[in-house]
């Protein structure tokens, strides 16, 4: 067996951390429900983020689908700021209070993961960034990892399972192992364009045995037009000056009329990495730095009971709204029973579930890296 929850596991509230379970017994025994509103806020980002993208809402919609509640929440994909509610839940607490930790679970991870993406395909602009880090997480996540790196702004992700929920191909070139097992990677390069389907971008991996340079070289004059680009994965004990690398096979290549070759890397590519290295490379693959984003550390606070605003210390009371300038960026979180009639400013939390039934399904992946890619070409690192 493997070690996972199902999803008849989640929807019985089996993953709750069990001082919920126990709450839950105490209230009821003393005949205590009251009507609450909650909400999920960050209050803090890790490192140096100054923003996040919202993401998990599609799963959150399908765990609390059918319950007596009404959720607001800003559009999946939304960027948003610290201290901004990004979604509410309001209803008798006891009938949803045991999937507090599901739901967090579902849109912490899921935000990190989006929030990741984003920072690396603004880091690269124009250029490629595809998600390889299925096999740093276990793989019974992996579609909503490649989910949430591709709505972050990914080009494309590795695996079959995430490429066809998304409705887009997989990406990827070939493993060392491939190089390996033909003991040379010329010989492996020519198997691989003699096997697979011509559709398939031809990309070599050319750091297995030899300079990176000559490989390329090699490489190229062997398949001529057929060869799409070149990866590096070189290992970081053999990088040197990996932008140097870079610059001496991009020169070489040139030089001998093959202009149209793409650089690929690879292997430990974050955003600060990707910044360095832009000038010369014209796509990413990016994995662990991904899909072991840091969580985004959103909190579920009571901010309301039977109509009356209450929180606990640190907190602020009362259900709240977000309007944003799209024009200038400036965002005002105010009370949501306060009358803001500026029409420079549109509210980003609104209705998607009503009494149990879902007003909003969740729109398609593209549409919502669309609408991610539009928010952050403005926004800085």
């Amino acid at each position: 067996m493997f070690n996972i929850a199902n999803p008849e596991d989640i929807k019985a509230g089996k993953v709750t951390d069990i001082y919920f379970e126990r709450a839950i017994n105490v209230l009821r025994a003393k005949g205590i429900n009251k009507y609450v509103k909650v909400e999920f806020v960050v209050k803090k980002f890790p490192g140096n983020y100054q923003w996040g993208v919202f993401a998990g809402l599609d799963e959150v919609l399908t765990l609390l689908e059918g319950l007596p509640v009404t959720v607001k929440a800003m559009p999946e994909g939304t960027v948003f700021r610290a201290n901004e509610p990004v979604m509410t839940i309001e209803g008798m607490y006891l009938d949803f209070a045991v999937y507090e930790t599901a739901i967090l679970g579902l849109i912490c991870q899921a935000s990190g993961i989006a929030t990741k993406s984003a920072r690396c395909k603004l880091a690269a602009g124009d250029k490629i960034v595809v998600h390889f880090g299925a096999r740093r997480m276990h793989p019974a996540i992996t579609p909503m990892i490649d989910r949430s790196s591709y709505i972050g702004g990914c080009d494309g992700v590795a695996t079959p399972i995430g490429a066809e929920l998304l409705g887009i191909q997989a990406s990827g070139t070939m493993p060392h192992a491939l190089i390996l097992l033909f003991g040379d990677t010329l010989e492996a390069v020519k198997a691989f364009d003699e096997i697979i389907d011509p559709k398939v971008p031809r990309i070599a991996l050319i750091d297995t045995f030899a300079d990176e340079k000559f490989e390329a070289v090699r490489i190229a004059e062997a398949l001529g037009n057929k060869l799409y680009g070149v990866r590096l994965d070189t290992p970081s004990s053999r990088r040197g000056n990996f932008l140097a690398i870079l610059k001496e096979v991009r020169w070489e290549l040139d030089i001998r009329g093959f202009e149209n070759v793409k650089i690929f890397v690879s292997g430990g590519i974050d955003e600060e990495i990707i910044k360095q290295l832009n000038e010369v490379v014209d796509a990413y693959g990016v994995g662990t730095t991904i899909s072991s984003a840091p969580v985004l550390d959103f909190a579920m606070d009571i901010v309301e009971i039977e109509g009356r605003p209450i929180a606990k210390r640190g907190k602020l009371s009362g259900e709240k709204q977000v309007y944003v300038n799209e024009k200038t960026g400036e965002r005002i979180v105010l009370p949501a029973n306060k009358k803001f009639n500026d029409e420079e400013f549109k509210p980003l939390l609104e209705k998607v579930i009503e009494n149990g039934k879902i007003l909003k399904p969740p729109k398609k992946p593209s549409e919502i890296r669309e609408y991610v890619l539009r928010q952050i070409k403005n926004l800085t690192l």
